[in-house]
């Protein structure tokens, strides 16, 4: 395939995962809300949301710094350049020699560190709660993201996530016992780095309980919509993260148009799939308090080590 369709389909696939990001959401909080026996939301409101902030004249403390304006635009960067690296739609695409899984914990981590300096930049309370307990996340989070990665890495024989995708993809259909545990270990990362039940309630404004909130208390307006359209996109990433690693069939090739219509059609049941489980997740789920999340996640690093452990048994 040319240069040029493969660089279309690259921004076409960038474009498609900020679009979808809210969708997921706005899916995720339909599910929830019918789990619940409540009225559900419409699918579109992340997306009027977001429209409505935009509309809004932005309100800034006093002793804001540059760095509290700069931070919902890297953000926002951060995110956008994952979902760029993550072979959503297509594999091989010109993104994808550019950065591996390190690297893409990298990104994450970078998003994270500006979060919590913005949050800290004002000086309130509670600016500096949710960042002690984001950074207290992130730190025990990252290594059993990295094993996780690690455990699919080694099986496929590259830290390259194409090269992965692509090894995996066209592999017979086997059973791993390490993908199974670098699975549920992955899942459980995901709920921690995105804010979800048990490790933190997105819906929560509790002093006691919430950490993402917590943060971005101070913002309004386009900062604000920037944040919440950011956090989506991450839900988004790591969605197929996950896709990627563990049912990577269906993918098309770089500059594939003609497979692209069963690419599209075969993210989106996986997507649907995705969200319904994860609000049944956290419908049945309850929130942890806050000195048992180091114990989540070391319960996800141990499943992690464990996943990798087992390759090197099996293949020994």
């Amino acid at each position: 395939m040319s240069v040029a369709a493969e660089s279309a389909f690259q921004i076409l696939q960038s474009a498609f995962v900020v679009l979808a990001a809210p969708l997921l959401m706005g899916w995720v909080n339909m599910c929830r809300a019918w789990l619940q026996n409540r009225s559900a939301p419409s699918i579109l409101l992340p997306y009027f949301t977001i429209g409505k902030l935009f509309h809004k004249d932005a309100v800034i403390a006093a002793r804001a710094s540059p760095l509290f304006r700069l931070t919902p635009y890297v953000l926002f960067g951060c995110m956008w350049l994952a979902g760029g690296i993550v072979p959503v739609l297509a594999v091989d695409l010109p993104f994808a020699p550019t950065a591996d899984i390190i690297a893409l914990v990298g990104v994450f981590a970078l998003a994270r560190v500006f979060s919590a300096l913005a949050a800290m930049d004002i000086g309130t309370s509670f600016g500096g709660l949710g960042a002690r307990r984001e950074m207290l996340i992130g730190f025990l989070a990252e290594p059993a993201m990295l094993m996780t990665l690690f455990t699919a890495a080694f099986i496929s024989g590259s830290t390259q996530l194409t090269t992965i995708v692509v090894s995996l993809a066209h592999r017979e259909f086997a059973i791993y016992p390490s993908l199974a545990f670098a699975a549920v270990a992955f899942a459980m990362v995901l709920l921690a780095e995105n804010a979800r039940i048990p490790v933190d309630n997105p819906t929560t404004h509790l002093e006691l309980t919430m950490v993402h909130e917590a943060m971005i208390l101070e913002y309004s307006a386009r900062h604000l919509a920037l944040i919440e359209w950011a956090a989506a996109i991450k839900l988004f990433a790591y969605a197929t993260i996950g896709i990627a690693l563990f049912a990577p069939w269906g993918i098309a090739d770089g500059g594939n148009w003609a497979a692209l219509p069963v690419a599209v059609g075969a993210l989106a049941l996986k997507l649907f799939l995705f969200g319904a489980g994860l609000a049944l997740l956290e419908t049945l789920l309850a929130k942890l308090r806050l000195f048992l999340v180091p114990e989540f996640l070391s319960g996800a690093f141990l499943l992690a080590v464990l996943g990798m452990l087992t390759h090197f048994l099996v293949r020994g």
